[in-house]
This record gives C-alpha cells, structure tokens and sequence, in this order.
C-alpha cells in the first residue's frame, strides 16, 4: 500500500520518531509505512490520518490495484 505519510510529515516539520510517539508505535514501524514495506491496522491508519491533520484515511492512504 501507498501512502503519503513522508510528505504529509515532512510538511509538519515532524520526524519519524514524534508520530510514532503520537500514536503508540516505533520508529520502525513509522519507516516501514513510508517505504510500503507495512500494511498498518485500520486504527493505526485512523490514528495516524488524524496525527497528521487529515480528515480522510484515503488522503494518507492509497490503495494500490495490484496490493
């Protein structure tokens, strides 16, 4: 899966490390999104749409055909 959380995230001025602290995961976790190497939990996706100031998961979060 796809996702804009990097650009999202980087527009905040956030690191990896503060919005995996705002919502309860690690570094990693955060990283493995990013690089489309993890599908995250529909909370976590939630949790992480709203850390970033979305309103819509599907903003964040792109649903690849082939995935």
């Amino acid at each position: 899966m796809k996702t804009n959380i990097r650009q999202f995230r980087q527009g905040l001025g956030m690191t990896q490390q503060e919005l995996a602290e705002s919502v309860g995961v690690t570094r990693q976790t955060i990283n493995a999104l990013e690089n489309a190497r993890y599908n995250p939990s529909l909370i976590l996706a939630y949790k992480i749409t709203k850390n970033l100031g979305k309103d819509a998961i599907e903003e964040v979060f792109v649903l690849d055909e082939n995935d």
